[in-house]
């Protein structure tokens, strides 16, 4: 059986109302996220882009070679090394060979750029939902 999006969105009602505010949350993230890219650090960039990610798949331990990770935030390799080994050493992450822990979200979210907290409250302000584990005490992962 197929269910067709679009003759629910032309109606107007609730579906478009959820779709529009998603959209706009989702640009939201996109602007915030080209202004990060001119004004914050990498190593701040980084942090914000990986609490994303954990918010994503909802995990703290999750599959991310440094090439992939430079690719998402338009950087070189080498400088996605230098910030995850300085993230790594304060015992906020661990990085092996391709897999990335989240060690200390609070620290993470600290050293993060204040764009991570301004893309997670316009998702909740716009679709009325909490910001997922921001601020929320985690169980930290052992060495």
């Amino acid at each position: 059986m197929q269910v067709y999006l679009k003759p629910s969105v032309n109606q107007g009602g609730a579906i478009q109302n959820l779709l529009l505010r998603y959209v706009q949350a989702v640009y939201t993230e996109l602007a915030q996220g080209c202004a990060c890219n001119r004004f914050h650090t990498l190593e701040e960039r980084l942090a914000r882009w990986l609490l994303t990610v954990s918010d994503r798949l909802q995990s703290e331990d999750f599959p991310l070679t440094q090439e992939f990770i430079a690719q998402m935030l338009g950087v070189r390799r080498s400088g996605v090394t230098v910030a995850a080994n300085t993230l790594s050493r304060t015992g906020m992450i661990r990085y092996q060979r391709g897999h990335i822990s989240i060690l200390n979200r609070e620290d993470l979210e600290a050293t993060s750029c204040e764009c991570y907290r301004v893309i997670q409250n316009e998702f909740a302000r716009l679709l009325e939902n909490q910001p997922r584990r921001v601020g929320v005490a985690r169980r930290r992962h052992r060495q």
